[in-house]
């Protein structure tokens, strides 16, 4: 009879364990930069748009970059957008791409630069990353700390992950 129990609680015990630890949910995802520690994320499915915005430290303008999620499960980067072409700001486009200027603002749009991740320094003064995703902006200092270094990418995650990171689009402020 203890035999029983015994194997009965070892395969509840892996049944938990398996439910914990196996990659379900796809996410975009913010972690330290060379861990596996998951700070955020943004649950996502099929080839979603999302954009990041940032204010420019030198021309004190907004930035927006924007990036489609492949089905490869890769990150696009496919425009940019800006107001000033003066330090640290590109003037024009690489071969295939698109320079425009449009309404006071510079664009290069038909961008094809393909990502496994990225890393990002989360800004602590002025450049308020956000994250804009279908339509609602989420300032990500407000999930992670400022001055904080992040790999974004795309992964699976697991229950437990979800767990210890903050799932931004549940927790908007």
């Amino acid at each position: 009879m203890k035999k029983k129990w015994f194997i009965l609680f070892i395969l509840i015990l892996a049944f938990s364990a398996s439910v914990l630890l196996i990659p379900i949910r796809k996410a975009l995802v913010f972690q330290y930069e060379n861990t596996n520690k998951i700070l955020a994320f943004i649950p996502i499915s099929g080839n979603q748009y999302f954009k990041i915005k940032f204010t420019h430290s030198i021309h004190l303008t907004d930035v927006f970059e924007s990036y489609v999620i492949t089905p490869g499960n890769q990150i696009k980067q496919y425009e940019l957008e800006y107001e000033d072409t003066a330090i640290g700001m590109p003037s024009n486009s690489l071969e295939g791409e698109k320079f425009i200027m449009k309404d006071g603002k510079y664009y290069i749009t038909n961008m094809n630069r393909i990502f496994q991740s990225f890393d990002l320094r989360i800004g602590q003064v002025r450049a308020n990353h956000t994250v804009i995703f279908d339509g609602a902006e989420y300032p990500l200092a407000n999930y992670i700390e400022p001055g904080t270094r992040v790999r974004i990418e795309v992964k699976k995650i697991n229950l437990l992950q979800e767990l210890e990171g903050v799932n931004i689009l549940e927790h908007k402020n």
